[in-house]
């Protein structure tokens, strides 16, 4: 088992890529086209950004990306399954407004 000492500062959306700066000062970017939730989302959903001892979650677009995954590079790990239900029910969302 690792134990991850470092922990996220502050991420914002910049340019395309949400820029993610650790305490330690190390700066972690990944691009949101490697997102599929986050692809999707407005400039104000992107910047909506709550973190937790475990990484980042983004409760506009009911995403969360591990402190794990980032640094593993992984800014996604959904099931095209688990994707497919996530667009459905936006898209109905966005049917009843």
């Amino acid at each position: 088992m690792s134990t991850l000492v470092d922990k996220v500062k502050s991420a914002v959306y910049q340019d395309g890529h949400i820029v993610v700066t650790m305490v330690s000062a190390v700066e972690i970017r990944f691009p949101v086209a490697g997102n599929p939730r986050l692809t999707g989302g407005t400039l104000e959903q992107l910047n909506n950004i709550e973190i937790s001892p475990f990484g980042l979650h983004w409760p506009d677009l009911d995403e969360d990306v591990s402190v794990e995954n980032l640094l593993a590079g992984k800014p996604s790990g959904e099931s095209q399954t688990s994707l497919k239900r996530w667009l459905d029910r936006r898209q109905e969302a966005k049917g009843t407004d």
